[in-house]
């Protein structure tokens, strides 16, 4: 076995990462944590069932794939490595799958356990628009290994902690209190840009609708109906949110549920 391990935040991440001359073993996290069901206790059984029933069901997949291509790999967490590297980005589905991930990290015991570190980049120099480290090329994600990596420690595993229970109790006066207070962000520099942007999905205006079921309204009342336009507009105005074309769906489709548009 290789002492580093690498988990990286999906698919298109470990395509460009096959082209670096990086050591060390690979895990690719594929899960969406920051939809649908999720509880504090991330690394019980119970939490993974509920987790791959919501996904057969939102995604057309079955429990089956589901268990081999991200539960299957949880046992990685259970071995030696001396090094592990999280690769994820700035939005809010990178960083609550990396709150997990590192929820699962923590609640190893031993004190001698791997250093931890993060590759989190906001932006890379020479890309306008960035979005996602499936973008970048080889050169460019060893570029972000040797100039923005950094060491978690105790302080941000905390920061974590307390993130992860305010995002799984959705409670947004809490989570507006929590912001408001933090002062110190240390390694988590993308965190509270995220957890802004879900405060605004927990927060509900007249019409009872969050800010991603309004946005999506509103662009589609502006005479856009095509859905591959609807994604393009509004990953242009939200970002931050990080959502690929089947989570805007579960989104556009509850809107359609109500009458609100004709999906």
């Amino acid at each position: 076995m290789n002492p580093i391990l690498h988990v990286l935040n999906g698919d298109a991440t470990f395509n460009v990462f096959e082209q670096t001359g990086l050591d060390g073993d690979v895990m690719i996290w594929r899960e969406v944590l920051s939809e649908g069901p999720v509880s504090e206790n991330i690394g019980s059984g119970k939490f993974w069932q509920e987790r791959a029933a919501w996904i057969s069901k939102t995604f057309n997949d079955t429990p089956e794939h589901y268990n081999d291509s991200m539960v299957a790999q949880l046992e990685k967490f259970s071995q030696p490595y001396e090094e592990i590297n999280l690769w994820f980005e700035f939005d809010l589905h990178c960083q609550v799958n990396l709150l997990g991930v590192m929820m699962l990290l923590s609640q190893k015991t031993d004190l001698s356990g791997p250093a931890v570190y993060l590759i989190c980049p906001a932006e890379v120099a020479g890309v306008d628009d960035f979005r996602g480290m499936g973008q970048l090329d080889g050169g460019q994600l060893e570029s972000l290994y040797d100039n923005t990596r950094v060491q978690l420690g105790e302080y941000d595993f905390e920061l974590a902690t307390e993130a992860w229970d305010l995002y799984v109790a959705g409670d947004a006066n809490k989570l507006e209190e929590w912001l408001n207070a933090t002062t110190f962000w240390s390694n988590m520099h993308n965190l509270k840009p995220a957890m802004q942007a879900h405060l605004k999905r927990l927060q509900r205006n007249a019409n009872g609708l969050n800010y991603v079921e309004q946005a999506l309204l509103d662009i589609y009342n502006t005479g856009i109906k095509n859905r591959p336009e609807i994604y393009a507009a509004f990953w242009d105005g939200d970002k931050i949110y990080g959502m690929g074309n089947s989570e805007i769906n579960t989104y556009l489709d509850k809107l359609g549920a109500r009458g609100l548009i004709n999906p």
